[in-house]
């Protein structure tokens, strides 16, 4: 199987963009350590990938070693340093790969994806999305997430970064530089919580604000992995769900809004 000119050059320019892509040296690395000949090293980078592709490609009559590349550019661990470069980068490669039915995930691993057919197809998902949404009166934190490029492969980034931002909300507020659970530990937990979502001087509150913790921990739980900042699995996710989750987020958006401070003694 082979990749189309068209798919290669969409490859190329996403590995090798200016903002989001690899670095010359980098480059360079891959190209060696995938034994695929560095054909144009002096060009620009996207040139110089698309030119190292297309000529592995034609002398070998396959894609594996370009494949290979893309492996071992996305591998999770060449970001440990730099770790917020990994998912604008898998981004902008997975919207390229989706025109050859194949996706990357937040391990690093290909696999199959629903191949798109036409750049306005990720815009119509987020301009229906964002329609419905809109319908139930979802929060505006949430709206800003119903992005093109987010909904290039499927739903379920929309929701991930979703996730994210809940966790920057309360960040924000609180002046607190922790993450997942144990953000929320030290922002809701407790007899004398930061924030709280009413009164807590009846059982039935405290019990409503420990039950959103537990909302909070389970939402966090299902979309993040605490170590890497990702999201533990990829699944493809229909709209129904999305819709469902990014109003279950929406509700949380609201709670935070409302909670206040109590007096600390």
């Amino acid at each position: 199987m082979h990749f189309t000119q068209d798919q290669l050059q969409a490859i190329a320019d996403a590995l090798g963009d200016t903002s989001a892509g690899l670095t010359g040296s980098e480059v360079g690395f891959l190209l060696r350590t995938c034994e695929i000949r560095d054909t144009d090293p002096s060009i620009t980078k996207r040139h110089r990938l698309y030119n190292a592709f297309a000529h592995e490609q034609n002398t070998r009559g396959d894609r594996i070693r370009i494949l290979g590349f893309i492996r071992k550019a996305m591998k999770p661990t060449r970001f440990v340093r730099e770790p917020e470069r990994f998912e604008p980068m898998r981004a902008n490669v997975n919207r390229a790969l989706a025109f050859a039915g194949i996706s990357i995930d937040a391990a690093g691993k290909l696999g199959p994806a629903a191949k798109a057919a036409t750049l306005g197809e990720a815009e119509r998902r987020a301009k229906e999305l964002r329609a419905d949404l809109l319908s139930r009166g979802v929060h505006s934190d949430v709206l800003s997430f119903c992005r093109q490029e987010l909904l290039h492969d499927n739903y379920f980034h929309a929701v991930l970064e979703a996730a994210k931002s809940v966790a920057d909300k309360l960040r924000k507020r609180t002046g607190l530089l922790d993450d997942g659970a144990v953000l929320v530990d030290h922002v809701f937990g407790g007899q004398k919580p930061m924030l709280a979502i009413n009164s807590l001087e009846t059982k039935s509150e405290q019990d409503e604000q420990k039950g959103f913790v537990n909302l909070l921990k389970g939402t966090f739980g299902m979309f993040r992995n605490p170590t890497a900042h990702e999201a533990k699995v990829n699944w493809a996710m229909s709209k129904e769900d999305a819709e469902d989750l990014l109003s279950l987020v929406s509700l949380i958006h609201r709670r935070i809004d409302k909670a206040t401070m109590p007096p600390r003694a």
